[in-house]
């Protein structure tokens, strides 16, 4: 990998999710699609086309649509639930929580759009506070692709899963930083950079971000150790716990508030296993304003130079 992927070819994650899950339909006839007149969001025109009875489209209803898919999973069907994640997982929680992770349904949540990917559309559409609900469920797995190749192999593991799973799907494009040939295990974290002054733990749009925070800090003569937390629940803890003990401080990262997601688990874990000096970015607990994507990102200091002030600050304090 190159010590920087800011000038890296962008790839937009909900492409590699429609045509991975088009070559899982082909493959096993149990797999359908439940969405919410998501089509076009969900990049599933292809999948109508090849497939067209076994995309069921039940509108602007997201309860239904969470519990139609468990009853297709009870009928030994193979769902995909695809929707706006601020919609999938704000309407549709406790059937979420009752038809899906209680009942141990195999069925697989894709929350496309998360964060603040729809930045002109507002707080309604913000989908910040997702990892945090959903992480709050008993036996669901949580994951957050990086990068196309990861969403295939995220995918991949979710239909070969016995249980339910939420994977959440980036729209806006990002670099890849993951060969295109890898596997996918939850519980297991991806160290993309070495060093040994600070670690960064990202998720999803923020590890490459991550990466090029570090390629400045290296100039500056700060190693830091970048680390992809694609699987937020179960969270890698080994890794954590490795990372807290070789480098001086921890920051995570995450398009989403800080009250419920990566940042609060690695900092619950660490706060009982092992205190670290610890910095959690991400969108305090506000409703995030209007604006592009990119502003927003900006506004919050989700972006390369918002980290590396961070990992500055925290090296700072640490040389004390």
């Amino acid at each position: 990998m190159t010590d920087t992927v800011a000038a890296a070819p962008l790839f937009d994650c909900r492409k590699a999710f429609a045509e991975e899950l088009a070559e899982l339909a082909a493959a096993d006839e149990r797999v359908v699609v439940v969405c919410n007149d998501s089509v076009g969001s969900s990049n599933l025109v292809r999948f109508r086309e090849e497939f067209p009875d076994r995309l069921i489209n039940v509108g602007i209803a997201e309860q239904d649509l969470v519990g139609v898919a468990a009853g297709l999973a009870n009928g030994g069907m193979l769902p995909f639930v695809s929707a706006a994640a601020p919609f999938l997982t704000g309407r549709a929680l406790e059937q979420i929580k009752a038809d899906i992770a209680y009942s141990r349904a195999r069925v697989v949540l894709c929350g496309q759009s998360p964060g603040m990917a729809y930045g002109e559309l507002g707080p309604t559409h913000h989908s910040i506070e997702d990892l945090s609900w959903i992480r709050a469920v008993a036996d669901l797995p949580v994951i957050v692709p990086a990068d196309p190749a990861e969403t295939r192999a995220a995918l991949r593991w979710a239909a070969a899963h016995e249980g339910p799973s939420f994977l959440r799907i980036g729209r806006f494009a990002v670099p890849a930083v993951h060969p295109d040939a890898i596997s996918f295990s939850p519980g297991l974290s991806r160290q993309l950079a070495d060093g040994d002054d600070l670690t960064v733990i990202a998720v999803g749009t923020m590890v490459s971000r991550a990466l090029d925070a570090a390629a400045r800090l290296k100039e500056e003569g700060i190693a830091v150790r970048v680390i992809n937390m694609a699987s937020i629940e179960p969270l890698d803890e080994a890794a954590v716990l490795r990372a807290a003990a070789q480098t001086r401080g921890v920051i995570t990262v995450e398009e989403a508030t800080v009250t419920g997601g990566l940042g609060a688990a690695v900092s619950g874990l660490l706060s009982q296993r092992r205190p670290t000096p610890m910095k959690i970015l991400g969108v305090p607990r506000t409703f995030a304003p209007t604006g592009s994507t990119e502003f927003l990102l900006t506004h919050f200091g989700l972006t390369a130079d918002g980290i590396a002030a961070a990992a500055r600050q925290l090296a700072g304090d640490e040389r004390r």
